[in-house]
């Protein structure tokens, strides 16, 4: 998750990410939160034109989530992370 700067907004969607991996996917799943202003070269390397973006790599494809997570539920239809059954990634 690349966020920019400690704000509100990147501390808002830090915690529903982290919410919906706890209480979804059950410790199946890694978080890296990565800060553009700390990293800026990773910012450009992965193409982040806005925060906060969410990428989800595994399982493919990956997909990118851009906004604060507020629709929790609506989550794992976006990032592929359901489809009949819940999967743990």
């Amino acid at each position: 998750m690349f966020v920019a700067g400690a704000t509100a907004r990147s501390r808002e969607a830090v915690l529903r990410v982290r919410e919906m991996c706890d209480q979804e996917l059950k410790g199946g799943s890694r978080l890296k939160v990565i800060d553009i202003y700390q990293q800026p070269e990773l910012a450009r390397a992965n193409q982040i034109v806005a925060t906060p973006t969410l990428i989800k790599d595994f399982p493919r494809p990956v997909r990118r989530y851009i906004g604060n997570l507020a629709n929790i539920a609506g989550q794992f239809t976006g990032l592929d992370l359901l489809t009949r059954e819940k999967i743990a990634v």
